[in-house]
This record gives structure tokens, sequence and C-alpha cells, in this order.
């Protein structure tokens, strides 16, 4: 081989000047691991950050954990919730990057989330067992509800006031008056596995409750009595998923692991109709907001990447089919569209009418777990396993 050449360069007068030894300032060490390898591009060597196309008009970062929870304030259009597996909960506003109050003190996940009916106090639910509520104006802790021997699964507000519902995975469902320092209320026994999810009946006179264990109990809030234990045949017979209750407070309608759903008079507890053609688990299930006992639609979501739209008739009106799991669903108030949030990482808005996919919100990276719409319609909130949670305009679908 051929000895390396001197470094050199011409001088303004055209002469060669030699760089040796002697023009030498410092020597520094480089570790052979610093440099980057022939085929990496810039010699960046960091994770390869998603390059897909986002339609979100504000994202929020501040947590730092896998997202699992998301709700909306029902008075201010611009207050979001949300709360994740960081123990954390977050109340921020879209548009307004520069604020946050953290919902601080959870131990573990914050699985769940919900705002009061009038906008005051929003109640954070975590598996620690512990259920705590917020003044959104003042921005402070109110109290601390415990009773509760295991995680919390949901968290709901009586509609007419500060009464606080939560169903927990030790079988048991309290009730707690948020005005009075979270007095405990009641506490509703019965199931024999997690409740998994409830609600109020929007008059506030029924809970329905549903659980692991395949039943749904209908119960008297206000001595905590069962009125209707529904089971066995033509009822689920495996773990119930999911419930959700008509406008009217007349029906309740049930989804469940074993991937049917069922129609539910709350008066009577007996099934009105059953809804047979998931093949896998139903995730999610919603009522069109307007439905009642003697006209109603309804939407499910399930592990079988189906959205299904059905009304008083048992055979599906529409099969609306996912590129993967529909996780959660909600019905746009006031519209006949109806949105998903995939395992995919995409949020898709469907015409139930006609079955067809009108939008697809891109932008997360990974597998949204919860969906919410804001008051006055403009936004829908996703938050996602990527650890972000995103906003999208939807007000072309009010």
């Amino acid at each position: 081989m051929n000895a390396p050449s001197p470094v050199h360069d011409d001088n303004d007068n055209g002469e060669q000047t030699f760089i040796d030894e002697s023009d030498i300032i410092n020597e520094y060490e480089i570790d052979d691991e610093e440099l980057p390898d022939a085929d990496e591009e810039g010699g960046s060597g960091g994770e390869e950050e998603f390059d897909g196309v986002d339609d979100s008009v504000h994202i929020f970062t501040g947590h730092t954990g896998e997202l699992y929870s998301a709700a909306c304030s029902p008075t201010d259009a611009s207050l979001v919730a949300t709360g994740g597996g960081d123990d954390k909960g977050f109340l921020w506003r879209i548009g307004q990057g520069d604020w946050a109050f953290e919902l601080q003190g959870h131990q573990e996940t914050v699985s769940s989330l919900s705002f009061s009916m009038d906008g005051q106090l929003i109640a954070s639910g975590g598996l620690d067992g512990v259920v705590k509520v917020w003044d959104v104006a003042k921005e402070e802790l109110k109290c601390t509800l415990e009773g509760p021997g295991a995680g919390i699964e949901w968290v709901r507000w009586h509609p007419k006031g500060h009464l606080v519902l939560a169903g927990a995975e030790d079988a048991s469902i309290w009730m707690w008056n948020a005005d009075k320092g979270g007095a405990y209320l009641n506490v509703f026994s019965g199931h024999g596995g997690s409740v998994t999810c409830g609600d109020f009946t929007p008059d506030g006179k029924i809970i329905c409750s549903g659980s692991d264990d395949a039943t749904m109990k209908i119960w008297n809030p206000k001595n905590a009595e069962i009125i209707h234990d529904v089971r066995g045949h033509p009822y689920h017979t495996e773990g119930i998923t999911c419930l959700t209750i008509s406008s009217d407070s007349s029906l309740v309608i049930t989804g469940s692991s074993d991937g049917s759903v069922h129609v539910v008079n709350i008066s009577t507890g007996k099934v009105v109709l059953s809804l047979n053609a998931h093949t896998e688990s139903v995730e999610s299930v919603a009522f069109e907001p307007s439905s009642r006992r003697d006209s109603w639609r309804a939407a499910t979501g399930g592990l079988d990447k189906k959205l299904i739209i059905w009304d008083q008739h048992s055979s599906p009106r529409c099969i609306c089919e996912h590129e993967d799991t529909v996780t959660c669903l909600l019905w746009l108030a006031g519209s006949r569209y109806i949105a998903t949030g995939c395992l995919d990482g995409k949020v898709r808005i469907w015409d139930s009418l006609s079955g067809d996919c009108a939008k697809v919100l891109s932008g997360h990276s990974d597998a949204i777990q919860s969906i919410a719409v804001s008051s006055n319609g403009e936004y829908l909130v996703s938050v996602s396993i990527d650890e972000t949670a995103r906003v999208f305009e939807i007000a072309e679908f009010r």
C-alpha cells in the first residue's frame, strides 16, 4: 500500500503549507461505540419516530405511561381529563398547551374519570381502590373516598347531584356524598365477580351494574336492595363487559365476552331482545342518545373487528368492518354519526344510516383505549397506550 499523503493546503503566495505534529493543539480519544454505523442515516441512533399521518389539532403529552381513560367537561368545551398507567390524572385544555392541573395522589393506574353533571367536580378512580374528588374551579382535592378492597373499574355521578358511584374488582359497588366530606352512603353487595360496568339511570332512581359473574343487577339506590337479578338463559353465559341505559331510563343493553348482546326492560328485569351477530367479545356499547323504549337504535363494537348498528329488530341494520379490534365507541349527540376507537390506533367516524365510514382520523401510534367528545360537539379526544392524548376536529359531524 502507498503511504498516506500529508494534509496540505495552499497559502496566499501559492506555496504549499504542510501540517505536522507540532501543529497539534489537543488530542481526544473517541469511543468507537459513539460513532454512527455507516448504514445509519444522520447518525441519530434513536428510536424510529412514528411518521404516519397526524390529523390531530392538539396533542397532550403530560403523561409518562399508557393512557386508559378520558372525559370531557359537560359545561366547559375546552376542558379535558385524562388518566393512565403513570398513576396520574390531568386536567388540561384544548388549544392551551401551557396549562395542566395534575390529579395527584393515586398509588396505581388511574382507571376511570367522570365529571359531575354540573361540571363543578371530577372524580378519579384508581386501581389502588381509591376514588378522589376534585374541585374543578379551585383546582384542589375536595375529598378522598375509601372503602373498596380492590381496584376501581368505573366511576359515575348521580344525574341530579353530587353522589358518586363506583364499581370495584372485589365485587362491590360503593356510593358516597361528595358534598358531605365524602360520607359513605351505601355499599351494594351481591355480585360474585369484578363489577365491570354500571351507572345510574338518567332519572337517578335506579342503578344497573354488570359483572364478570355474567349477571346484571338492578338496584334501589336508597336501600341498596336488589330489585332484579338478571341471569341464566337467555342471558349471557360469560362475564359482562359493558352496559348503557336509554335516555328514558326504560331499557339497559349489555355486552359480554361471550359475544352476545341483550336488551333488558329495567322495570321487569326481563330480556326483551337478544342480539347475536358478534363472533367474539363485545367491548363497548352505546344507545343513540334519543333512544326510548318504543324507538331505539344501538351500536356495539368487539374483538371481531366489527361495529354493528341495531334497532328494535334482532337483525343488524349495518355491520361496519374495521382493520382491528373496536375498543371503544360513542354516538355523537344530535347526529347520525358514531365514533369508534380501534386497536390499530385510528378513530373512525361512521354514518349509522348507510354504514359507510365517513372519516378516518390518524395520529396515534398504538391502541386507542378511550374516546370522549367536547360539550359543544366540535372536538373528539382519544387516549392511547402510546402515552398521548390527541384532539381531532369533528364539527362537520354535529
